[in-house]
């Protein structure tokens, strides 16, 4: 995931997501970068709308208390906070349907990609 953060933070900064700005931001943060999951992901982001797939994921609940605040909140605007804290939530029950086997694996989403 950490591969998919990257990218994300990328995205926000306004800089464009290549093989060497993904590496720079990942050996920043520690990671031990394996070359041919960076040309994965830029592989596969580059025909990608990083913003509206943002917003489409924040739009589909992601289960427990964000599935009931935003039943209960109806179309309320969100914060960049909100918003990054909802693709974090996602990200997390991806993982989590990722290691559940009895689940339908539909193949979607850049977590599969890199689970």
């Amino acid at each position: 995931m950490e591969y998919v953060y990257a990218a994300l933070i990328l995205n926000e900064s306004g800089a464009e997501i290549n093989e060497q700005h993904l590496t720079d931001v990942l050996e920043a943060a520690g990671v031990d970068v394996e070359q041919s999951r960076v040309k994965a992901l830029v592989a596969a982001l580059e025909d990608v709308d990083i913003d509206e797939a943002v917003d489409e994921a924040a739009a589909v609940p992601a289960g427990g208390a964000a599935a009931g605040g935003a039943a209960a909140g109806g179309a309320a605007e969100t914060t960049e906070d909100d918003e990054e804290e909802e693709v974090e939530e996602e990200a997390e029950a991806e993982d989590d349907d990722d290691e559940d086997d009895d689940e339908d694996d539909a193949g979607e989403g850049l977590g599969e990609l890199f689970g």
